[in-house]
């Protein structure tokens, strides 16, 4: 099948992949009046007296926006944000499908991060959550770092953090087949925007000895002067070695490989100048950094991708639905590590020793018993750290 040829068929047929169905009847007097006018009067004043209780008597609490700017929108770039509607309303149509959530798509018409903010502050009103997506980097850090700042509902910006703990569940299970401790791992991250940073302070925080970043231009080190802010900062923390050079410098002797780069920038010779049994992840869509076939040739012993064509799709639709459900069941004020880390163990623990091997380091993405994991272990670690509010 012609994916793409037939996805465009397919959405001139659907004209939109979700709609709103009401919740209750409407279809006599009595219905009428206690749904709206007059009855609906009571539960408008008992919120403008307590406006939590909004997340009691109104569908807030299991409501999200799915928010872009159109900057970052799969592999297409700054399409702009009706262009990455298509994008939204699938994500909204996995929220239900998966979690239950009722997610909605807001598509902005500003890159001014102080615009989008506000926006978002404005309308935080009607929702339980906000989950941010394809906002390009640098300004979709500074955009997650004012939310969770200024809103007291939870912020995620999946992009950045539903990519590194799904990266991280594969690499807890790619560890149960390959005999190396978390601690002596020496990991290299090929892409610094948003998913390739939250993957390294994601990975650090889990304990991995070392990580190396790099970007277009070659290695990422402290002291270098082209470096952005938020550059500069994960430059501080990474390559503590302080190696200079290119991928291929940075892949000698490395155990772990994670691309979120860009299409065929590792060679055979890359992944063959690893450590012995090397774990590699090529996540590029919708061409990877190496064929899995020519990793696989050259001596890896586990190899992710993002493609739903091959094994082990590394794929943040396991991470989302369910953290939020999870989430959204508490009324957390919040998601944090632990959450995140939670939902990593969760999903991870979904394949059985039986069922692990090579060619299966992750559930797939429409089982449902892992989304129900995720969501049940996030609600527990929300209690268990304080951010939950139920």
């Amino acid at each position: 099948m012609n994916y793409r040829e037939e996805s465009l068929k397919l959405h001139a047929q659907w004209r939109g992949k979700i709609e709103v169905v009401p919740r209750v009847g409407v279809d006599t007097r009595e219905k009428l009046s206690l749904a709206y006018t007059p009855g609906v009067a009571q539960p408008c004043l008992a919120i403008r007296d307590d406006p939590e209780k909004s997340f009691e008597l109104t569908r807030r609490w299991n409501t999200v926006p799915v928010v872009t700017d159109g900057t970052a929108v799969l592999g297409l770039g700054d399409i702009g944000p009706e262009a990455g509607m298509p994008v939204m309303e699938g994500k909204c149509a996995l929220f239900k499908a998966f979690g239950g959530v009722d997610a909605i798509p807001l598509c902005i018409r500003s890159k001014d991060p102080e615009e989008i903010v506000r926006t978002i502050e404005l309308l935080a009103g009607s929702f339980g959550g906000i989950n941010l997506e394809d906002i390009s980097a640098p300004r979709c850090f500074e955009i997650e770092r004012r939310l969770k700042e200024d809103l007291d509902i939870p912020v995620f910006h999946d992009d950045q953090h539903g990519t590194a703990v799904v990266t991280a569940a594969a690499l807890l299970n790619a560890l149960r087949i390959v005999p190396k401790r978390v601690e002596e791992l020496e990991v290299v991250i090929n892409g610094a925007g948003a998913a390739g940073i939250a993957i390294a302070k994601f990975l650090l925080q889990l304990g991995v000895g070392g990580v190396t970043l790099c970007d277009s231009k070659g290695i990422i080190c402290a002291g270098d002067e082209r470096l952005n802010a938020v550059k500069r900062e994960i430059a501080e923390v990474t390559n503590l070695r302080r190696m200079k050079g290119g991928l291929a410098d940075a892949m000698k002797g490395a155990d772990v490989f994670i691309g979120v780069s860009v299409a065929n920038c590792v060679t055979k010779e890359m992944v063959r100048s690893m450590a012995p049994q090397p774990i590699v992840f090529t996540c590029a869509n919708p061409t990877p950094e190496i064929a899995r076939e020519d990793a696989l040739a050259a001596g890896a012993a586990v190899v992710g991708t993002g493609s739903s064509e091959k094994p082990n799709q590394i794929n943040n639709v396991l991470v989302f639905p369910g953290l939020f459900r999870g989430a959204l069941d508490v009324r957390a004020r919040d998601i944090n590590f632990e959450m995140m880390l939670a939902a990593s163990k969760a999903i991870a623990a979904c394949v059985s020793d039986e069922a692990l091997c090579s060619d299966y380091i992750l559930p797939y993405a429409y089982d449902l018993s892992a989304h129900e994991a995720v969501a049940k272990a996030v609600a527990e670690a929300a209690r268990r750290t304080g951010v939950a509010k139920i």
